[in-house]
């Protein structure tokens, strides 16, 4: 299966939130969609190391991300009722141009950030 792309205007960038005793980290960026007669807002997640390449994204950048869409279930317990969650997680992003109009060619992958860390910098 091959992954997905969406173009739009960066909208928002949230702070990285963390989750969890493991740490988990999650950042979310909402990219914008003008659809003629209505806006389109797409939430795409960011998670663990890749939460720290969105500090190359400004807020009014125009990017494409590459993504994978994520489900899961859930039930509280078994008299409950099942819930299903859809998320699109990103792997990749590029910036096709900055909010200041210059085109930007910046190709920026998940793990981008753990690749230039040096040798005594890595997590393990």
């Amino acid at each position: 299966m091959s992954d997905s792309k969406v173009t739009g205007i960066v909208h928002l960038i949230e702070e990285t939130k963390t989750y969890g005793a493991k740490g988990f980290r999650k950042r979310v960026v909402v990219l914008e969609q003008d659809k003629g007669s209505f806006t389109n807002y797409v939430p795409v997640e960011f998670t663990r190391d890749s939460c720290d390449s969105v500090d190359d994204m400004n807020v009014g950048d125009e990017v494409e991300v590459t993504y994978r869409l994520n489900g899961r279930r859930w039930q509280k317990d078994p008299d409950s009722e099942v819930k299903f969650f859809l998320n699109a997680e990103a792997i990749a992003f590029q910036i096709k141009g900055s909010s200041g109009g210059t085109m930007n060619e910046t190709v920026r992958d998940a793990n981008d950030a753990f690749a230039e860390a040096g040798d005594d910098e890595a997590p393990f």
